[in-house]
């Protein structure tokens, strides 16, 4: 997949001609079920006419322009991570635009004429609720009149699972409940979170269970509190694991605010600080809790690894 970087007014246009083209329009942070259709549908439009199939998002969130946000905006899949996720669905081309003060000015005759008409798009895909232009004025019902001929447009209807639609919204509201399970299931595939392994405090060796501190990617949606069943990639393999997200209760000064997510990584001995590493989240086992003593807690270790382990077998 070749990845091409827009930005108004001055980066318009590719370098090189790259002929007619079948393009998804919209953010797709989680690239879920509901973004994967409205994609989907821009491949099959491809293949009919043979022409190239392509994906146009944006960066940042358009939230950190219009909104004037301060805080950090966190993402279902970061900008590398989306990339990765459109490249194995088979597309051909990704745009990706900034999205900067003077592009969120532009009319959606200005936009459509810019970015469709000049990028020889013949044909747009994108859902129901899709807008553009300056304060999101343009619909699909704009683009579909804008056509006039040189392109056609399908509008994907809302996608719903569990007479629910299928949102990024949803989704991050699942994440901090920690429903991971369910998150899987909108996905079509495990939520991924990137990140370094880096020194943690050791204590997990002196009880009998090492794990690796993951520093997450700066702006990853990190799931609630709890413990869950994962797998993690390290150096390209993949290990069943059990990670804890929280603040160590049973060790730490409830003062204490630094969050953690550690993951004890079932059959392996290596050290690998400075790694950077893939967490999968298949299922919450349990929430995180304050227990009495170490004993207490090695056995409820035990037990967690025990539940991850048949969880896994259960897969195959």
């Amino acid at each position: 997949m070749e990845i091409i970087h827009l930005s108004y007014p001055n980066h318009i246009k590719p370098e090189k001609e790259l002929g007619p083209i079948s393009l998804a329009l919209g953010f797709f942070d989680g690239v879920h079920k509901g973004h994967q259709r409205v994609i989907g549908e821009a491949i099959a439009q491809a293949e009919k006419r043979q022409v190239k199939s392509a994906v146009m998002t944006f960066d940042p969130h358009p939230s950190l322009v219009l909104g004037g946000r301060k805080e950090e905006v966190f993402y279902i899949t970061p900008m590398q991570q989306k990339l990765e996720i459109l490249e194995n669905m088979g597309l051909d081309v990704c745009f990706v635009v900034r999205f900067t003060s003077d592009f969120a000015q532009l009319t959606p005759e200005q936009f459509i004429e810019t970015f469709i008409k000049e990028l020889n798009v013949v044909h747009v895909a994108a859902g129901f609720d899709f807008s553009f232009g300056s304060k999101g004025k343009g619909n699909m019902q704009v683009m579909e009149e804008a056509g006039q001929g040189q392109f056609s447009v399908t509008t994907i209807e809302k996608q719903v699972d569990a007479a629910e639609k299928i949102s990024s919204t949803r989704i991050r509201s699942l994440l901090k409940s920690g429903d991971v399970g369910e998150v899987c299931r909108l996905l079509n595939r495990p939520f991924r979170i990137s990140g370094t392994v880096v020194n943690g405090d050791k204590r997990g060796r002196t009880i009998g269970f090492p794990t690796a501190n993951v520093e997450p990617e700066i702006g990853s949606y990190v799931p609630g509190r709890g413990v869950y069943a994962v797998r993690i990639w390290v150096q390209g393999i993949e290990y069943n694991g059990v990670c804890n997200v929280g603040y160590k209760p049973t060790f730490n000064n409830p003062d204490v605010k630094k969050q953690t997510v550690e993951v004890y990584i079932l059959e392996f001995d290596k050290t690998i600080y400075g790694e950077m590493v893939d967490v999968d989240w298949y299922r919450r086992i349990r929430d995180e809790q304050k227990f009495s003593g170490i004993d207490e807690l090695k056995a409820q270790i035990q037990k967690d690894k025990e539940t991850a382990i048949q969880f896994f077998k259960s897969l195959n």
